[in-house]
């Protein structure tokens, strides 16, 4: 029999399960998906109990597809930042609050009155953020009192699902960096912080290497899903590390990042060394391969386009918004899009900014509209690179997601960002990269760097084009923000 990883991603939207053969290759594949909740405005939750029955039931289909492979080992990725709190019996207490949550402002406030911003940007790498689980740990205590005297402990989306699989509640650096109370030096919990805040820190659970061993498929696990008893399950990475681990992206090529278009727009930055940026404007997380990375992040990219068209065209496909978009002109005749939909992470870290469509006019069409919101979202993105630049130069960036595919809001990206964009041959996301982590924990791969020389190799370049217009608009984008700031 042929020796296969799985890789499982708990995604926003929902899970994605792969097999992958130890030469790299996809040999299955399936996906489920599960609600959004929204109780109230710049609230995100789901149901934890969506994400098992969703992930059980991807890990099934794709154990029928297996035909004469054999799992040995699974390895973990998922959305970072969420909280889902856990009693003694090792029961979910309420939904999980996510990382596009907007909440926790009050909690915020508290957590940098108590320990200096700047003291916290160098321990944890990251201001205090309202989508981070520290955060939503002091709003439960504060909002929510008797849910809290229940707790046991707190986990991230994925290791949720890992505590699930194998009964063992454990993290892994890459994920616990966005937690907001990881020290980065040492990459354990930073046990002045979480006294300072009057937190147990037997709350949170042990870090433990990406490419460690978290644990063994539970015997009723594994009858449901069709894979074997006491199965090895590896820690894994939050989704943006194990997609940039999927794309070759490690400390071994510092001028290699990546740029990733879904519901968020990410730029991911390896960095050797903890350095963060000193406001905090981007965040400094723990890579898997032992180094770190920075990140930043527009919390609606594909959301924006999204919401655009289920707004103002649900009747006209994305293919075809796409093509009337290049049907304008760069800067988009005057038009000026915020994409600040959800708030906005990069660089303002600011939950209360909201979007806008400036400069209409009666000349101005759906096709001006429309590429406004692309220009809008990599005008959000540049913002966010220009930090990064300051401490990681890059020079290029393989863009992955679904806006990756359209080659016009490509062409957009790289000459707004003025950075050579690499589209791969293929994309497989953070579930690819959860099964390369899997292989190099059990030793198929005596280390990360060999196993990425099985990765394919990119294709499809796109060379940034200098464009005055986008230079102008880009000055104006900024001003707008500040204008609607200061009148907010």
């Amino acid at each position: 029999m042929t020796d296969i990883a799985v890789g499982l991603d708990l995604g926003t939207g929902g899970v994605r399960a792969i097999a992958v053969d130890l030469q790299g290759q996809i040999i299955a594949q399936s996906t489920r998906s599960y609600p959004l909740l929204t109780p109230q405005p710049g609230w995100t939750e789901q149901n934890s109990s969506d994400w098992v029955e969703a992930s059980l039931d991807a890990l099934f289909d794709v154990t029928q597809q297996l035909n004469g492979h054999r799992a040995i080992a699974l390895g973990l990725s998922g959305q970072m930042h969420g909280m889902v709190p856990l009693d003694a019996d090792g029961k979910v207490i309420r939904p999980a609050i996510l990382w596009n949550d907007q909440r926790t402002g009050k909690a915020v406030a508290e957590i940098e009155a108590a320990i200096p911003r700047q003291e916290l940007i160098q321990r944890t790498g990251n201001p205090a953020i309202t989508g981070f689980q520290l955060p939503k740990l002091l709003w439960l205590r504060t909002e929510e009192p008797q849910a809290y005297t229940r707790l046991w402990q707190i986990l991230l989306p994925k290791d949720y699902l890992g505590y699930v699989l194998t009964g063992e509640a454990v993290t892994e650096p890459s994920d616990a960096s966005g937690i907001g109370c990881l020290n980065l030096a040492n990459r354990q919990w930073d046990t002045d912080i979480l006294h300072t805040l009057d937190i147990n820190p037997a709350l949170f659970p042990p870090v433990i290497e990406s490419t460690a061993i978290a644990g063994r498929l539970k015997s009723e696990i594994a009858a449901r899903v069709g894979l074997p008893v006491g199965l090895p399950v590896v820690a894994g990475a939050g989704d943006n590390a194990a997609a940039a681990i999927g794309l070759g992206i490690s400390s071994s090529n510092l001028k290699r990042g990546s740029l990733s278009i879904g519901t968020s727009g990410v730029i991911f930055a390896p960095c050797d060394r903890p350095i963060p940026d000193p406001e905090g404007r981007v965040h400094l997380f723990c890579h898997v391969d032992g180094g770190y990375h920075l990140l930043g992040v527009t919390l609606a990219a594909g959301g924006s386009l999204r919401w655009y068209r289920d707004t103002f065209a649900p009747e006209i496909s994305y293919t075809d918004l796409m093509d009337m978009a290049e049907r304008s002109q760069p800067g988009a005749r005057g038009v000026l899009f915020l994409p600040h939909l959800a708030g906005e992470r990069s660089p303002h870290l600011d939950p209360d900014t909201r979007g806008a469509f400036v400069n209409l006019s009666l000349a101005h069409t759906q096709a001006d509209i429309t590429r406004a919101v692309l220009e809008g979202v990599a005008f959000s993105l540049r913002s966010a690179l220009e930090v990064i630049s300051a401490i990681a130069p890059l020079d290029q960036l393989l863009a992955t997601g679904g806006g990756a595919r359209s080659y016009i809001w490509l062409r957009i990206l790289a000459d707004v960002l003025q950075t050579k964009l690499i589209a791969p041959k293929a994309e497989e996301g953070a579930a690819y990269g959860a099964a390369i982590l899997a292989m190099v924990g059990i030793g198929v791969y005596p280390n990360l760097e060999t196993a990425l020389k099985i990765l394919p190799q990119a294709s499809n370049v796109v060379q940034p084009q200098a464009n005055p217009l986008y230079e102008a608009g880009f000055n104006r984008y900024k001003l707008l923000y500040d204008t609607l700031k200061a009148v907010r």
